[in-house]
Order: structure tokens, then C-alpha cells, then sequence
């Protein structure tokens, strides 16, 4: 009987532990940002053919897909989908985060993703380092 004591103890040690694990909320993968941002969407300019994003995919300057700012809180992930609207023409697209970029995310300029040249043309901007930003609204997709 005593030795019977510990693995009793034991076992209602384990099931609480389980009924804690088995309800506890799910968690997100994608961080809590918000569902709609205005923003101002930037991009890459020119990259040397061969290049790596920040995952480890090699760079396209045609795909869908952006870097998020280094400076945002909390970060995207990677593989996020973000659905990205011009908002001075409406032209939408989804692009995927597969980069990181240095560019900094302030008040003043709150630049929110680093476009690839195609995306951003696609979305109406103008590929010219005195017209290299446009205003959007960032939806992060399930």
C-alpha cells in the first residue's frame, strides 16, 4: 500500500496535466497584426540574378511574393499571405512573405512591405526611385 501511494500521486498529477494541455486555446502561427492596414508598399529596385531572400528561396523579381520590414511588430512570417490593394486605383493581388527587409517602418513613412518590381508594377507603380512607394491597404490572409 505504500508503495502505491507515489503512483497514485502520479497519476493525478498526469491527468491534470492533461486536462490543462487538452484545454488550452489553439495558437496562431500568424501573429496578432491587424486585419487591414494602410501603409505605404515599396520596391526592390534592382537585384543581382542569383540572389537569396532571407528563407532561402531564390530571388524572382517577377513573383508575387514581398519582404516584410524588419522594424514591424510583431513580425509576419514567413509563407504569410498578404492580400495587397492599391489604394488609389483599387488593383489588388495576394503576395507571399519570403524576405525580410532593412527599410525602416515609422510615422513619418510607414513603409509596410518591399514589393518585387513585378508585383509592384502589376499594382500600378511606377518603377522609379522618385515614385518608389505607393499607398495600400495590407490584408494578412488565413
Amino acid at each position: 500500500m505504500i508503495r502505491s501511494l507515489p503512483l497514485a500521486r502520479l497519476a493525478i498529477g498526469l491527468t491534470a496535466l492533461a486536462a490543462v494541455v487538452v484545454t488550452a486555446p489553439p495558437s496562431s502561427a500568424v501573429p496578432a497584426v491587424p486585419l487591414a492596414d494602410t501603409c505605404w508598399a515599396t520596391h526592390y529596385g534592382p537585384i543581382p540574378p542569383g540572389s537569396y531572400t532571407a528563407s532561402g528561396e531564390i530571388f524572382d523579381n517577377n513573383a508575387d511574393t514581398a519582404a516584410t520590414s524588419l522594424s514591424r511588430d510583431p513580425q509576419l512570417p514567413f509563407n504569410t499571405r498578404v492580400k495587397v490593394t492599391n489604394n488609389a486605383n483599387g488593383a489588388s493581388l495576394v503576395v507571399r512573405i519570403n524576405d525580410r527587409g532593412t527599410f525602416t517602418q515609422t510615422p513619418q513613412e510607414p513603409k509596410c512591405l518591399d514589393l518585387t518590381d513585378g508585383a509592384f508594377q502589376r499594382l500600378g507603380g511606377v518603377i522609379d526611385p522618385d515614385q518608389g512607394h505607393i499607398e495600400v491597404t495590407e490584408e494578412v490572409l488565413p
